[in-house]
């Protein structure tokens, strides 16, 4: 069953425990921005290879605080979305592998951690050309910037929001079906993408697309999640 940014598993409390003279104040995650950043590029030197060794992309990687644990959340997608199964595979070898890189030595968490991994949801930005291609046949919005036209082609006449259906998209354009008529951009004259969610329609869409519009978010309901860096 391959899913469209729904697919998600969490696993219970994994890594070394804290220490009693473990890092304090600044030096857990919790600690400054500068640190949390730090860890978070940390992260992905061990999580991004192993996604894609798993011929998977990795979206996104964040890192934040859930009580007395660190909660570490891993967005991952392909071409044709991603399986539960698919999931739950990539969950287990990210996990394998931050446990080796802290048994190597690697100060990556410096206390317990939860590991969320997920597809991304239509509430994700579309920035670069390959989500553009994964959403083909949705509903966007969009910001273009116009150009005017003639020689002087290139000067920027401000910027516009263009909502279409995108029905091509590749490395270098994304066209547009819009109320007047097709449109094509390229990649540089678009900013992040918006699925928009037709309501409409939701009665002829299968269980894959209504999970589309769910709370992803397995944190227990008790833990305060806080100093999230995306």
């Amino acid at each position: 069953m391959t899913q469209r940014g729904r697919a998600t598993r969490s696993t219970g409390p994994t890594g070394r425990p804290r220490r009693a003279d473990g890092p304090r104040g600044g030096d857990r995650v919790g600690g400054p921005r500068g640190d949390l950043a730090a860890r978070r590029a940390r992260l992905r030197a061990v999580v991004e290879p192993v996604v894609n060794e798993a011929g998977y992309d990795l979206e996104d990687i964040s890192v934040s605080r859930a009580g007395r644990r660190h909660v570490v959340r891993v967005i991952v997608d392909a071409d044709g979305g991603i399986s539960l199964d698919a999931v739950a595979d990539v969950s287990r070898a990210v996990s394998a592998a931050l446990d080796a890189a802290e048994e190597a030595g690697g100060d990556i968490l410096a206390g317990e951690y939860q590991l969320e991994v997920s597809s991304p949801g239509v509430d994700r930005p579309l920035t670069l050309p390959r989500h553009w291609r994964r959403n083909v046949g949705r509903l966007v919005k969009v910001t273009a910037r116009a150009a005017l036209p003639g020689p002087r082609a290139e000067q920027p006449a401000g910027d516009r929001q263009v909502t279409g259906r995108v029905v091509e998209a590749d490395d270098e354009r994304v066209v547009l079906e819009t109320d007047s008529g097709r449109a094509e951009f390229r990649h540089t004259e678009l900013g992040p993408g918006r699925v928009q969610v037709e309501f409409h329609r939701l009665d002829e869409a299968g269980d894959d697309e209504l999970d589309d519009i769910e709370d992803i978010d397995d944190i227990d309901d008790e833990d305060d999640v806080e100093d999230e860096e995306r």
